[in-house]
Formats: structure tokens, C-alpha cells, sequence
């Protein structure tokens, strides 16, 4: 009896092809979390839509019409202006000097004291661990006070300091960002840290490997996509810093890009078109750093997830 043909009394039966099975229905908590997905990302790019969509318009055009309306007139001119007007080079140049050196000084220290905490033995490991982090619990504003008496009474050489003080120096932030990002990377190293195997350690010690061999030749070439990670990371927060420049420095000209945009607002009337316009510039660099770093930094993100 050939597979079309059907018994008597029972109903024919539609053939199923070979490895097609039922559909199934979709479940209701993907669809439900990609739609919370798309949201999410529409309401993250949603501002920075709109200040692109404000920087493209003159200032006349949005007193005229108002920031919510239809376009009359697109220009780039408040780019031109924005980059000459508030000296964009010069404060670049500031924002470089305190964000390359608080960076590269934090994943130096980071990795050290990481290696130290998961490849030494000692009874206070996990002391250090707690204090690194705890480090990160403490809100910034709540040592503004006495932070800024301390950097007034700290004297520093000139060739690190003008003023000869901490207050109203490149070095002052640059420490600042060190002490305040580096619990963060102690952290997030020594977790990645703890799941390389430990024969390969083993095998490193009974090859005379010391110890610094087997921290620089060893665990620092393994621990590369996460320090690209935290290189990313580290770079958008400092180099995006406000607080700490508006309070820990006094002199316009020393102070980084992200405080460069306050030059432009004007005493009774702000363009928030120029100032759209600046902030866009001053995200490049950002974007560079993510683009040169992506492959490392979702390497760094996902690699530790599935060891150990």
C-alpha cells in the first residue's frame, strides 16, 4: 500500500515532508523581549537623533519655528562655528593629556594588583579584593569637600603642576580618575583572571618561569580582550568626565573638551544649536576608540563568560 493510499473508514492524511516538522508558535517572552529590545535602543538613540537634528539647523530657524517642528533650512555651519569658536583643538589636546595617561596608569595597576590577588597566596586576598570594590561604592559627591582641602594643601614639582599644588593641575585629574576607576578594573581582571587554567601556571613554574615572567609573558597576553574592554570603558568615562574638571580646576584653559561646551553658553541667550553642534564633535573621539577596539571589546565581554 503506497503512503498516498488510506485505510477504509479512516481520513486521508496529507503527507509531511522529510525534516519539515510542526511550526511552532513563537514563544511570548522572545517576542516580548525583542520588542523591549527595539524600544530600548529607539529611547538610547533618540537624543542623540535629536541634537544631530538641531545641530543641522541655524539658530534663526529653530527661534522662528521652535526645536519640535519641520526644518526650513539645513546648514553645517554651526560645526564651523563650534570648532572655532570654543577652541575644540586645544581643549582636545587637554582631554588627550588627562585621559591616555589616567588609562594606561589604570590597567597597568589594575593587572598587577589583579595577578597579585588571584596567583599569590596570601591570607589578605580577598580583604584587598573587598576594599578595591567597596572603593566603588562611594558616591563622588560625597568626597568633593574634603577632597578639595586635601588638593589645595598638596604640593607638587612645577614640572608636574604650574600652580605648584594638586588644585588646578592635569596631574590632579589624572590621579582623581586613577583612584576612582581603578577598584572597577581590580575587579572585573581578577574574575577573568581566576578562569585561566592553573596547569598552565604549573607548567610555567616548573619551567623556572618567575614571577613576573608568568605575569608578563603569560597572563598579560591572555588577559589582552579584556584590558581592550576596560581600555574602551575607561576611555568613554574619563575622557566624558564633567564633575571632577568643573571642581578640581579653576583655569578655563586647562580644563577638558567636555567643559569646553560651558564656553559656549552666553549670559542671558544660548545657541543650542552651537552647542549641539560642539557636543557632536566632541563625541568622535569616543567613536574612534570603540570602533578601533570593538572586536577586542565584545571579545573581552563574552570570552569570560564561558571559562571557569
Amino acid at each position: 500500500m503506497s503512503a498516498a493510499e488510506t485505510l477504509p473508514g479512516r481520513p486521508a492524511v496529507a503527507e509531511t515532508p522529510r525534516g519539515a516538522g510542526p511550526a511552532r508558535p513563537r514563544p511570548w517572552g522572545q517576542i516580548a523581549s525583542q520588542v523591549f529590545l527595539i524600544v530600548a535602543s529607539v529611547l538610547w538613540l533618540l537624543p542623540i537623533a535629536f541634537a544631530l537634528y538641531v545641530a543641522v539647523r541655524p539658530y534663526s530657524d529653530t527661534r522662528k519655528y521652535g526645536y519640535v517642528s519641520m526644518p526650513h533650512h539645513i546648514t553645517f555651519q554651526n560645526f564651523r562655528d563650534a570648532w572655532t569658536q570654543s577652541d575644540m583643538l586645544h581643549f582636545f589636546w587637554n582631554s588627550a593629556l588627562i585621559t591616555v595617561p589616567a588609562v594606561i596608569i589604570v590597567l597597568c595597576l589594575a593587572s598587577g594588583v589583579a595577578f597579585v590577588l588571584t596567583r599569590v597566596n596570601l591570607k589578605i586576598n580577598i580583604s584587598l579584593l573587598i576594599l578595591f570594590t567597596a572603593g566603588n561604592l562611594l558616591p563622588q559627591q560625597v568626597i568633593i569637600t574634603p577632597l578639595y582641602r586635601i588638593y589645595l594643601k598638596i604640593h607638587l614639582p612645577h614640572f608636574l603642576a604650574g600652580s605648584g599644588l594638586m588644585y588646578n593641575s592635569i596631574f590632579g585629574l589624572v590621579a582623581i580618575n586613577v583612584a576612582f576607576q581603578l577598584g572597577f578594573c581590580v575587579f572585573v581582571l581578577s574574575n577573568y583572571m581566576k578562569s585561566i587554567p592553573g596547569e598552565m601556571y604549573e607548567a610555567a613554574l616548573v619551567d623556572g618561569a618567575s614571577l613576573w615572567t608568568r605575569f608578563w609573558r603569560l597572563t598579560v597576553p591572555l588577559c589582552r580582550p579584556a584590558l581592550a574592554a576596560l581600555a574602551t570603558l575607561l576611555t568613554t568615562w574619563i575622557y566624558n568626565d564633567f564633575f571632577w574638571a568643573i571642581t578640581l580646576m579653576s583655569s578655563g584653559d586647562k580644563r577638558p573638551v567636555t567643559s569646553a561646551l560651558a564656553n559656549l553658553q552666553g549670559q542671558f541667550v544660548s545657541n543650542q544649536n552651537l552647542i549641539a553642534a560642539a557636543a557632536m564633535i566632541a563625541a568622535i573621539p569616543t567613536l574612534v576608540v570603540y570602533v578601533l577596539l570593538q572586536k577586542q571589546f565584545i571579545a573581552g565581554l563574552s570570552l569570560g563568560s564561558s571559562k571557569g
